[in-house]
């Protein structure tokens, strides 16, 4: 059986990455799938990214990904683009929309916020249909088939969930969780490639990291919007959310 480690929103956190391949390696899964959102916010988005790009066997684009690199006036967006270059610039803009695959007889379908659009943002206590959907093909998918498993990020909330007899999980936050302090991802295991049904396992893993030596990587890069950003990674509630 293949193991496959799903990761999601790094958002330019080097200390929880390292702390996470540490634990995929202790592990010993070999493969790593990265559903996007890999710059932003935090100071180390030019180090993660080199570091995805050695580690992930596949990587998609999200919503940071996909923005980014575009022609911006925002003073925020300008620093990220001037620490990351144009070539680390290219390789977002160049990143695919959805990762798609059979396992253990399932199709799978991983995408960052919906099969739809990377803006698209569905949380775990929005309508039923809604999430439904996500299951569904759109152009953007590799097939028109819907999917048995699927696996999105974007929300920074890890979640699973049963629906009408096919599977629905969110693999959290890396780098910026919003539902408690630790990072997340997630582990699928079963046969890749099968197109019979046979045993297959999902795993959360939430893992601690050094949070303050994140903050002071943040303090010691002159980043904007610091004040939010640590308040993030120390307390786990959304910068939008009132006080």
């Amino acid at each position: 059986m293949t193991k496959i480690a799903i990761l999601s929103d790094l958002h330019g956190n080097l200390p929880a990455l390292e702390a996470v391949l540490d634990d995929i390696d202790s592990r010993g899964i070999e493969e790593i799938y990265c559903l996007g959102d890999l710059v932003g916010k935090g100071p180390s988005s030019d180090l993660v990214v080199d570091l995805i790009r050695r580690r992930s066997r596949h990587t998609i684009r999200g919503n940071w990904d996909q923005f980014l690199p575009q022609p911006t006036d925002s003073e925020t967006l300008l620093w990220h683009q001037r620490l990351l270059g144009e070539e680390r610039l290219d390789y977002l803009r160049a990143l695919p929309f959805s990762i798609e695959f059979r396992l253990s007889g399932r199709y799978v379908r991983l995408f960052h916020a919906s099969p739809r659009s990377v803006f698209e943002r569905v949380q775990p206590w929005d309508d039923y249909r809604e999430k439904l959907s996500l299951f569904e093909a759109s152009d953007l998918s590799v097939e028109p088939a819907a999917a048995d498993i699927a696996g999105y990020g974007d929300i920074h909330n890890a979640y699973m969930q049963h629906m009408d007899g096919r599977l629905l999980f969110n693999a959290g936050s890396v780098g910026n969780p919003l539902d408690t302090t630790q990072a997340s991802y997630v582990i699928l295991e079963g046969d890749l490639g099968e197109r019979k049904k046979t045993r297959f396992d999902l795993t959360f893993a939430r893992i601690p990291y050094d949070i303050e030596q994140a903050v002071r990587q943040a303090e010691e890069s002159g980043m904007p919007e610091l004040a939010p950003y640590v308040r993030e990674l120390r307390t786990a509630r959304y910068r939008g959310l009132p006080d």
